[in-house]
């Protein structure tokens, strides 16, 4: 599946590329007129009826860029959420406003805490149990609070269940726990494709940086100290591509193993990233420290991709179970 579709993926990545580097803060009319919202919304609802392994070409690039939008939580999430969910008048309505970009949907998966993009959603899917323990969905109307965290380039809320309002709730197709574990194992990977991109980015500015920066009349890149920390940054990077597409074709094809692979990857990862952008920032010396030269942002989005939707040691103990 990959090499089919190698070509439109180099295409897509350089197109989000050029207009990820214009602004590092993109808004949702600029995300949705670009058809990145709508990405796996069917053709009969108003999207491009593409894949998941097309959004993880667009959410490794926003990881590269270090993009501040509400892409994971309003596209990424929201979309998958209502494909996972039965046919309905108020289902069809949402794909097709959210592809649309009329419409900016926010999801809490099972936790009102840290809800990536709930602030300034115009509605929220609320992923909870019915009165016989079932998952379903509330599409609600929720207090939300804005949470501070590390990343000043994400946006994430707490949302209070006191008082739901609920204008529907949809229930899932197919078995609703089966489900639910798809659409943590999507957030997961998404997350681990945006760490990818991210380190991509830190080893390409610290191999640029050495080739010009010069101590003892001759560039840092000539030492073999700064050698072998780019070559430890690059076998970190190779190895999470490797599980990375593992885990994005797995979970687009809907495999059995998806679970698996994203847990291997979310877990090598996110955990690569944060030493990867902690050896840039060292590579860097004093400039590397400082504010301007914008490598704690990157430090910064690595050390919450880490946590976000499953720590690397959580996925590590879910892998061990197998063997249990």
């Amino acid at each position: 599946m990959a090499h089919e579709f190698e070509e439109f993926h180099q295409e897509l990545r350089s197109v989000a590329s050029d207009l990820l580097a214009k602004d590092r803060a993109v808004e949702w009319p600029v995300l949705a007129g670009a058809g990145w919202v709508g990405l796996e919304v069917p053709d009969e609802f108003g999207g491009a009826g593409a894949t998941f392994a097309e959004v993880a070409v667009i959410c490794e690039e926003m990881g590269r860029a270090a993009s501040a939008n509400s892409y994971l939580g309003s596209a990424v999430l929201a979309v998958g959420t209502l494909k996972a969910l039965q046919p309905s008048d108020t289902r069809d309505a949402l794909l097709s406003d959210v592809a649309s970009g009329t419409l900016r949907l926010a999801v809490a998966l099972g936790s009102y805490e840290f809800v990536p993009d709930a602030d300034g959603a115009d509605r929220l899917l609320v992923v909870t149990t019915d009165s016989e323990g079932a998952p379903v969905v509330d599409v609600a109307a929720l207090a939300v609070t804005r949470q501070p965290v590390v990343d000043e380039t994400r946006r994430l809320a707490t949302v209070s269940a006191d008082g739901i309002e609920a204008a529907e709730v949809l229930r899932f197709a197919g078995d609703p726990e089966e489900q639910v574990c798809r659409l943590h194992d999507r957030a997961a990977v998404a997350i681990a494709c945006d760490s990818l991109g991210l380190s991509e980015a830190m080893l390409a500015a610290t191999v640029s940086y050495a080739k010009v920066r010069h101590q003892f009349g001759r560039p840092i890149g000539s030492f073999q100290a700064v050698k072998h920390a780019c070559a430890d940054m690059q076998v970190a990077i190779a190895v999470s591509r490797q599980l990375v597409s593992a885990a994005v074709e797995a979970v687009a094809e809907g495999r059995q193993d998806a679970s698996t692979a994203a847990a291997m990857a979310k877990s090598y990862t996110c955990s690569a990233a944060v030493d990867v952008a902690g050896k840039a920032m060292q590579l860097h010396g004093g400039i590397g420290y400082t504010w301007e030269s914008g490598i704690h942002v990157y430090l910064k989005r690595a050390i919450l991709n880490r946590s976000l939707f499953g720590s690397p040691a959580a996925h590590r103990k879910r892998l061990a179970q197998r063997y249990l």
